[in-house]
């Protein structure tokens, strides 16, 4: 049974941020409602002069400032970008594409990365504007505390998130500083700038996990408790293939995130979004919160699968119920 939603006080954003927002829906701009299959147009984390919402985006980043710890956080995540890459040597070393997989793997786990798969991109992953001319995706995942997450919308849980993408720029340098070294162009990318290409999309068909209706991946040992990053490169490869764990099942009868979502941005109801049937949290409802609380994270902190040691226990209980054919409830 579906509990029902408590009432609480409606959110009213900052008039600030009010006087900021496009007239054109992001909603519209994400292309819900759309049956046809297309790139993804940036709509935020990309140069904001390119955005529709780009001065909003600008306010987001300036409320950080007001947050010492949280700015220098920032900015030191910044200092680990803006580190020089390792040269291209001049001659390639040959290995087989399998060979080449089991040494970045073993590179990225080394470097404290705690996810890492191998995906092949596609053109519909591209976001618009960009051009993306790699050959692999070799993506990273970074798992968070969840003691922090859980503090959500609170700027413990901010600093956290700016942490581990922090992480994720850490684990990618030596991959694609190796990858480099044996002749081959590598270029390491983390958040929270999206850069050319959608991950969440390479991520599910890496096998991170399935889409959540918080509209986060779900993983079979993190929940939604982790961060992405990635490394594109020529090297050959070899790619690993999507995991079924039955999540979206759970996610249809389950309610914690529709609940405890203060905007009612998420829904019980999956939508068509360029051309795919899934799920999708309103972007027009949940980004003024999110401006203004430092990233928002409620959702995926209350989701049962995120609490530590929780996600295992879900994977396997739910594939069994598959298995033996018990339906798409949730309990």
């Amino acid at each position: 049974m579906r509990k029902s939603k408590k009432p609480r006080a409606p959110f009213v954003p900052n008039p600030e941020q009010t006087a900021l927002w496009p007239d054109k829906s992001g909603n519209a701009i994400n292309g819900v409602g759309e049956t046809e299959v297309r790139r993804p147009t940036p709509i935020m984390w990309h140069d904001s002069a390119m955005l529709e919402h780009g001065e909003l985006q600008d306010w987001f980043w300036a409320q950080g400032v007001k947050e010492p710890a949280l700015a220098e956080k920032r900015a030191a995540r910044q200092r680990v970008i803006d580190t020089e890459w390792a040269p291209i040597a001049d001659r390639r070393v040959e290995r087989s594409a399998s060979e080449n997989t089991g040494l970045v793997k073993q590179l990225a786990l080394e470097a404290h990365a705690d996810l890492v798969g191998i995906v092949k991109p596609q053109p519909e992953w591209v976001f618009e504007g960009y051009t993306f001319e790699y050959d692999w995706i070799v993506m990273l995942g970074v798992a968070m505390e969840y003691e922090k997450l859980a503090t959500a919308p609170e700027v413990t849980s901010a600093i956290e998130v700016v942490d581990k993408y922090t992480k994720g720029w850490v684990v990618g340098r030596p991959v694609a500083d190796w990858i480099r070294s044996q002749g081959y162009p590598a270029e390491p990318r983390g958040g929270p700038l999206a850069g050319p290409i959608n991950l969440l999309p390479a991520a599910i068909e890496c096998g991170f996990g399935e889409l959540g209706k918080h509209g986060s991946l779900i993983n079979r040992q993190f929940g939604s408790s982790f961060r992405l990053a990635a490394v594109f490169t020529d090297l050959p490869l070899v790619a690993d293939g999507p995991d079924d764990f039955a999540a979206d099942d759970f996610c249809v009868g389950c309610q914690v995130c529709v609940n405890a979502c203060p905007v009612d941005a998420i829904t019980n109801e999956k939508q068509m979004v360029r051309g795919e049937y899934k799920w999708y949290v309103d972007f027009d409802r949940c980004f003024p919160y999110f401006a203004e609380t430092y990233g928002c994270g409620i959702c995926i902190a209350v989701c049962p699968w995120s609490a530590t040691g929780r996600a295992p226990v879900l994977a396997e209980r739910w594939t069994k119920r598959r298995e033996k054919g018990k339906g798409r409830t949730s309990s």
